[in-house]
């Protein structure tokens, strides 16, 4: 089974409070032993939302919302990718989440991967990790269609939609713009792992405050924000005319500074060509 576990934000990170050093090896530390048992498939950290944007579908015609946002402790700070037997599992991977992070007190929302009706997702590939370029670098986003009472409710889009969705998906794959992507089952299907004092206490959902919830994710690269902006504007979202798109920055390598040594990018780079020698795949 597939999941997906959202560090939920905080008021340290989205003041762009960089994790130090001894943090930044703890997560390397514990994303090892997830590799080693052959459970994830990626993961990475957002810039906080002032950095980010929402474009807001009203009667199908797209707003544009600066960051930041106000629910901070609904926003998404980073993410990671797993593949393990069971919910259980996947809860007592998170229950082993670093203590440093956070001070002990990180929030962390765990939610089965796999769009309801269910369209095939994208995993990363070598192929779609880093695609031929001239010119400015290419930066990552990650793209969150934010949930509404009709997707937690498991609506399920009619064939014709989910056909135009999987269309757009291949030809964003071949062009090399999306690098992964998929929708995300109901949060009733989902739990949350609250850390107080470095203490897990699991917290069943479904979790109320669906507008801010996640119901599918698109990680795409581009040169400017401008063309993330215009690949949402025309994708076929699910309930597309009322649909609240939010655009996040990825962090490289690069962001971190010095405490993240040459040995953790050594260490970085060996996790993520494993994962990509496996095609995503445990």
């Amino acid at each position: 089974m597939r999941f997906i576990i959202l560090r939920k934000a905080d008021p340290d990170t989205e003041a762009g409070v960089m994790p130090g050093e001894a943090l930044i090896a703890a997560m390397t530390e514990y994303n090892e032993q997830l590799v080693k048992a052959g459970a994830m498939e990626g993961g990475e950290g957002l810039h906080p939302s002032s950095k980010g944007l929402r474009v807001k579908f009203s009667g199908g015609k797209p707003h544009l919302i600066d960051g930041p946002f106000a629910e901070a402790k609904e926003l998404v700070a980073g993410f990671t990718m797993i593949d393990v037997e069971s919910k259980q599992a996947a809860i007592d991977w998170v229950k082993r989440w670093p203590p440093l992070d956070g001070g002990g007190n990180a929030e962390i929302e765990i939610r089965e991967v796999g769009c309801a009706a269910g369209m095939e997702g994208h995993r990363p590939s070598a192929e779609t990790a880093t695609a031929p370029q001239d010119g400015p670098a290419l930066g990552r986003y990650m793209v969150i269609l934010k949930a509404t009472p009709e997707t937690e409710a498991g609506y399920l889009p009619d064939q014709a939609h989910l056909d135009r969705m999987t269309r757009r998906n291949l030809e964003s794959v071949r062009s090399g713009m999306m690098v992964a992507g998929d929708g995300l089952q109901p949060s009733n299907r989902g739990v949350r792992v609250k850390f107080s004092g470095g203490k897990p206490k699991v917290i069943d959902g479904p979790f109320a405050e669906a507008k801010e919830l996640v119901a599918g994710f698109w990680i795409l690269q581009a040169r400017t924000r401008e063309e993330i902006v215009e690949w949402v504007k025309t994708y076929p979202f699910p309930l597309g005319d009322e649909a609240t798109v939010e655009i996040r920055k990825v962090f490289e390598a690069a962001d971190f500074g010095e405490a993240f040594t040459p040995e953790l990018r050594e260490a970085e780079e060996r996790q993520r060509a494993r994962i990509l020698e496996s095609g995503g795949k445990p």
